[in-house]
């Protein structure tokens, strides 16, 4: 059975109309104008220091860019001001952070981690009651990412590659229709990585709109649309990917001679 929410008329995801960041004296992002529509698999790409990991604070809204003109330079969903709660009824966020906070949670077994997503905590409130219904929808994004085994484990004993399940199904649990990922398969082995790149395939096959932010061309699954090219906080390069992803483009953004090939439909970079 799909996870994705039924089809309707889509404003766009993301829209960022010169955004500017500053944080301290750094410019970090410097007036970034994109938009994502939702139903684009899309994914941001560049070296570190690009500008990728402001993106995903501005989503979060752990960074505010700068106000112009008293108009808030970010939409998500088409709102300039949104209650994260609500959002992440409509879209999941995968981090690398939520790992480390819901892994220092004493004795939390994996189901109740995947219950929190709807509190957009890393624990369940004691004020907040867990229903049925929030048992049965965690038990079936469990599921739905081939990870109804764990439910019982403690989510300190997880490997890598199981806790990256484990946050895919909590952010499942409200059927987003859209889901955020950063730099998905850090840390995974091969094998791992593998499986996780498959699931993805198949979350976008279901309808459920992939965000991913990344400087890995071995996470840019088939099912990518678009590719987003940052480089010292712009836009460098925007398109298919086979149009974006030249060696002559990815050496210009990473600042070296780099070599990208295609292996069994995948991309591969390599230094030149």
């Amino acid at each position: 059975m799909s996870l994705a929410p039924d089809a309707a008329a889509p404003a766009p995801l993301f829209e960022l109309d010169r955004a500017t960041v500053i944080r301290g004296s750094v410019r970090v992002l410097s007036d970034l104008t994109l938009s994502i529509p939702l139903g684009q698999h899309t994914v941001i790409l560049g070296p570190n220091g690009c500008g990728k990991s402001t993106f995903i604070k501005l989503i979060n809204r752990e960074l505010y860019p700068l106000a112009r003109e008293g108009q808030a330079p970010v939409k998500v969903f088409g709102l300039r001001r949104w209650n994260v709660a609500e959002l992440r009824t409509r879209l999941g966020v995968v981090t690398s952070d939520l790992t480390r906070n819901l892994q220092e949670m004493p004795q939390l077994r994996v189901e109740d981690a995947v219950v929190t997503g709807f509190f957009s905590s890393f624990v369940i409130p004691p004020h907040c009651e867990v229903d049925a219904r929030m048992r049965a929808q965690a038990r079936r994004a469990l599921a739905a990412v081939e990870a109804t085994a764990l439910a019982e484990r403690e989510v300190a004993e997880l490997s890598t590659g199981e806790m990256r399940r484990v946050l895919i199904a909590r952010a499942l649990v409200h059927q987003p229709e859209a889901l955020l990922l950063d730099e998905p398969t850090a840390g995974l082995d091969l094998i791992a990585q593998r499986h996780f790149l498959e699931l993805l395939r198949d979350l976008a096959r279901q309808g459920i709109t992939l965000v991913l932010v990344t400087h890995h061309l071995e996470e840019i699954v088939p099912e990518f649309q678009r590719v987003i090219l940052l480089r010292a906080g712009d836009v460098m390069a925007d398109g298919a990917p086979d149009d974006i992803l030249t060696s002559e483009n990815l050496s210009a953004a990473y600042g070296g001679p780099l070599q990208v090939r295609r292996e069994g439909g995948r991309f591969v970079l390599g230094l030149d």
